[in-house]
């Protein structure tokens, strides 16, 4: 009850700064009659943002608030179409026509599933709804299987739960943010990937290095931003199912309604299943566990001409799991196995008021709050967290001046949060009793600035300064740094600097070590704050090569130093997990090549390499290699569409490379390392007028983990471990799908 009361205060209370999604459509002209030029692109100039039209030729593009834009269509072969938007305009319509010299056309092919966006003065990587749907991607953890700078990876093999890494560092570390509000704070960032159903999203957009002061000072190898459908989509109804030869089924149901001119909503609804457990790798433990998920999410949009707007909205998500032995049934004592129960409610809001006719004036409003429990079990160890947290940041952003921008404001934050772990056994092998807390309430209060100078399209200056007071950790400084230099329109420069810092969950961000009868050897008790300094840089430079003008090639390179740091160590004594804080040095060199190219019309080639050095200071080992950290990866995408794309088919190549085993680990090939491994994945989707049908496979190779848990075939010694995951769990998959879409 209390949940849907803070729910209704928050719709009444509600308004939203900065979306304005105008809907529009491309059309040619064929005999007087307009025919629609499927996914066709529209390029807003003044802020570089890309938006694709559908198979019907219609789009939908946010213009933040923006009184005036320069909009440009284009689509293969066809002149392109330039016209300026003012504020009011409730429908945008291009008429292109074809030219057969192509002199003056700008040739963009399909949408790119991932891209390099020219403008930011931070090197942000944005993989499109295309790009989504290159995979099955039932969450946002495996949308990320086509990109080399995040890794996706287990963190044990038991919970199904799915972590990334940023610049060869945990996802702790990397701000999650949802429509720039950051999310997966605390004690929800082991699961919360797996509450974002891709379907659900629009695109996704990453950002290595520190970024922006804005939203908080946590951001240290990145930012990930998620970008959902909105209210103003053409689809009253978007359905998709889906079904996996490893016994899972999904679906989701999307509807987004206008109101009136001024109210539109979508309401996004998610369930799916794991009904059968399986044991490709003959362990004797599932390889999945059985889950269930229910999520349900409604967001609201308010945009009056005058513009004030509006956005709130809320999620409910309930998650439950059963993993271990094949056998495990719930409150059995006779198997090893867990059951999880999680759930998550979260309430948000943003308000934006312009403070001139002009809209360069602006106050803003963020406020956001969420609430998670989790209650789960680990045979002899008990797993209680819950976490209530609001957060709010109040800014104004003044963009009078053409080459000066800035933003300042006010944020405040409060968490509590409760961690508790408790383990009792009466086996004759594990005479351990085991029992720790990890609480804490903490309230945050500061100030922050950003200023921006530009120079046309020639250079941009981002400078920020976030302060900080913590009622546990006292103040806390982060700056930033962003400069980008074109010195061509082909060849793009930036660089980027800057300080984040981060409270730790000590059990949540290392719920792996759960799956384990290991004992908690705790050496400290004031934890301190994470504190890192990430600077980095990137050169890109832009191809004339090939059928498209989206060939580019990148090199990045990033350089992570920690101040402190956590250290989760299972290497110190003999079945103990050691946590303590960093006494000595802790740093990561990240380097990564990207190349894009289309060699012909509708046939797209992307490759990158990504190499880390990571070291890490280790108690009684001095500095050592970071141990479960892999040295480098290599992806390879193909993606070919026949003409008006009826048929799209998708090829993912990977090469994971080894990781710095743990000393009481075996390895496959004798050494200390883990073994370089492949992964392929593989789609084909047929595209008719109101819906796809799409098939596919991932790890084709049938590779797999073998030995991934320790002492599997005597699960109450003592020595049993299964937190220590290097590769895939699972076999083979094949999988297929519908999407369906009603436009208005």
């Amino acid at each position: 009850m209390k949940k849907i009361f803070i729910a209704i205060l928050f719709t009444i209370f509600s308004l939203n700064a900065f979306a304005q999604s105008v809907p529009g459509a491309i059309y040619e002209v064929v005999n007087s009659k307009r025919v629609p030029l499927p996914f066709s692109q529209v390029f807003w100039i003044e802020k570089g943002t890309l938006v694709e039209a559908d198979a019907e030729g219609r789009f939908s593009i946010d213009l933040q608030g923006a009184k005036e834009a320069t909009l440009v269509a284009t689509y293969i072969g066809y002149n392109k179409d330039t016209l300026n938007y003012t504020q009011g305009v409730e429908f945008i319509e291009f008429i292109l026509s074809g030219d057969n010299t192509l002199t003056d056309a700008v040739v963009v092919g399909r949408q790119a599933g991932n891209y390099l966006s020219k403008m930011p003065p931070v090197k942000t990587e944005v993989i499109t709804a295309a790009g989504i749907c290159k995979l099955a991607c039932c969450n946002l953890a495996e949308s990320f299987e086509n990109s080399a700078s995040v890794t996706v990876g287990y963190s044990d093999a038991i919970t199904g739960s799915k972590q990334i890494k940023l610049l060869g560092l945990s996802g702790i570390y990397t701000q999650m943010q949802d429509e720039n509000r950051p999310v997966m704070r605390g004690l929800t960032s082991p699961f919360g990937l797996s509450y974002v159903p891709g379907q659900w999203l629009e695109s996704i957009q990453i950002a290595k290095g520190p970024s922006s002061v804005l939203n908080g000072n946590e951001a240290i190898t990145g930012q990930i931003n998620m970008e959902y459908k909105k209210p103003t989509d053409e689809k009253p109804f978007f359905l998709n199912l889906f079904g996996s030869s490893h016994s899972q089924v999904e679906g989701n149901v999307i509807s987004s309604l206008q109101l009136n001119p001024k109210w539109s909503t979508i309401i996004l609804g998610h369930y799916s299943k794991k009904l059968d457990s399986h044991d490709n790798n003959k362990d004797g433990f599932r390889d999945e566990p059985l889950a269930q998920q229910i999520n349900l999410a409604n967001r609201w949009l308010y945009a009056d001409p005058n513009g004030l707007q509006v956005k709130f909205g809320f999620q409910f998500v309930k998650d439950d799991r059963e993993g271990g032995e094949m056998d495990y049934k719930k409150g059995s004592t006779d198997s090893w196995g867990s059951v999880i129960d999680n759930q998550l409610f979260n309430a948000y809001t943003k308000i934006g008021i312009p403070l001139d006719e002009e809209q360069t004036q602006s106050l803003a409003l963020f406020l956001d709050y969420s609430d998670y429990i989790s209650n789960s079990n680990y045979w002899i160890r008990n797993y209680t967290g819950a976490q209530q947290s609001l957060f709010a940041n109040f800014m104004y952003q003044n963009m009078s001046s053409e080459n000066h921008h800035y933003t300042v404001g006010l944020t405040a934050k409060r968490d509590t949060v409760r961690e508790r772990v408790a383990s009792v056994s009466s086996n004759t092998t594990i005479t351990t009793i085991n029992k720790a807390k990890f609480d804490r309430l903490e309230s945050v209060v500061g100030v922050f600035g950003e200023y921006t100078y530009l120079n046309g399209e020639k250079l941009s200056l981002v400078t920020g300064l976030r302060a900080e007071y913590s009622s546990l950790y006292g103040f806390m400084i982060a700056p930033r740094l962003n400069f980008k230099y074109t010195f061509t329109e082909d060849l793009i420069m930036r660089l980027s600097g800057g300080r984040g810092m981060r409270t730790p969950s000590i059990i949540a961000d290392n719920i792996g070590i759960l799956s384990s009868n290991y004992k908690f050897n705790i050496k400290d008790n004031d934890w301190g704050v994470e504190d890192a300094w990430t600077v980095g840089g990137n050169l890109t430079g832009y191809l004339n090569i090939g059928a498209g003008e989206n060939s580019y090639l990148s090199f990045d390179y990033f350089y992570t130093n920690f101040q402190n740091q956590v250290i989760v160590d299972q290497d110190l004594l003999q079945y103990n997990i050691s946590i303590y804080n960093l006494d000595g040095q802790a740093y990561t060199h990240t380097y990564q090549l990207d190349f894009t190219v289309d060699p012909i019309e509708r046939f797209n080639v992307t490759a990158t390499l990504r190499y880390t050095d990571a070291k890490v200071t280790l108690e009684g080992r001095g500095l050592v290699e970071r141990p479960m950290t892999s040295k480098y990866k290599a992806v390879l995408n193909l993606q070919y569409a026949l003409p008006m794309n009826k048929w799209i088919f998708d090829f993912t190549a990977q090469l994971n490379g080894p990781m710095k085993l743990l000393s009481f680990m075996e390895s496959p090939n004798g050494t200390e390392y883990s073994p370089a491994y492949p992964m392929l994945f593989a789609q084909v989707t047929k595209k008719f007028r109101n819906f796809d049908i799409y098939i596919g496979g991932e790890n084709l190779t049938n590779y797999t983990q073998k030995n991934a848990i320790i002492k599997a075939d005597d699960p109450f010694n003592k020595g049993f471990n299964a937190s220590l995951v290097w590769g895939p769990l699972s076999g083979i998959k094949v999988y297929g799908g519908i999407r369906l879409t009603i436009w208005k």
